[in-house]
Parts: structure tokens; C-alpha cells; sequence
């Protein structure tokens, strides 16, 4: 049997990081969570997740500098990122077709099937 692909989930809403987790390992993916940009980017480069789902608005560095930053490191420049954001309402996500900074987005509330679907679009 392979490994379960890793996924780090970055948010600094608590309640959101539960939801996605058990959602995810529920599904056989190995979650990991971090509360901030900053243990983003650290877990980011010590756990070489296989993709990160990551908030836009957070205190401190905001999800769009957290890329920024991780695309600088050839150590997690090419790790799939996907925005989970409450900023973007279900008719912005359609206008845009779920891309923003060429990057898929979802709007909060997800629905597991839509995150499912664009997780598969990078590790299926």
C-alpha cells in the first residue's frame, strides 16, 4: 500500500483546521496544520508536504506573501498550493474559474467534494 500523500493545511482559524483534517483523513490523507504564514513556511520546509491548502487572510504574513516566500526556496517552490478563503464569495469562485495568482482557490464554506476534486487536479 503507498503513503498517504501529506497535506498541510494553513489557517489561523482553529475551528478550520479541525474541519479540513478530519475531512482529509477521513479521505486517507496524512494532515498536517499550522496556525500561522510563519509555521506555514517552517512546516512548509521541514515536512515537504505534497500540497498546502492555504488562507489568504491571516495576521502577520498573508497567505499571497506566504507564497511568495515559498516559491523563493527551491526546497518548496514547486509544491502545489491550493487558497482556501472566506474573501472570495461562490460567484467570485466561478467568475475567476477557481484561479487567483494562478493558483486554485475554494470559498469558505468548502464542500469536501469540490476540495476533493481540486486536490486530485494536482496529486491524482
Amino acid at each position: 500500500m503507498s503513503e498517504a500523500k501529506r497535506i498541510l493545511a494553513v489557517d489561523d482559524d482553529r475551528i478550520f483546521l479541525k474541519i479540513v483534517e478530519h475531512d482529509l483523513t477521513k479521505n486517507g490523507f496524512s494532515v498536517i496544520t499550522a496556525q500561522s504564514g510563519e509555521e506555514g513556511i517552517l512546516l512548509a520546509k521541514t515536512e515537504s508536504p505534497d500540497l498546502i491548502l492555504l488562507d489568504i487572510q491571516m495576521p502577520n504574513i498573508e497567505g499571497g506573501e506566504v507564497v511568495e516566500i515559498l516559491q523563493e526556496s527551491l526546497q518548496t517552490q514547486d509544491i502545489p498550493i491550493i487558497f482556501v478563503t472566506a474573501l472570495l464569495s461562490k460567484d467570485e469562485e466561478i467568475k475567476r474559474k477557481n484561479i487567483i495568482g494562478g493558483h486554485y482557490f475554494l470559498s469558505k464554506p468548502y464542500k469536501i467534494e469540490e476540495l476533493l476534486e481540486k486536490i486530485d487536479k494536482y496529486l491524482g
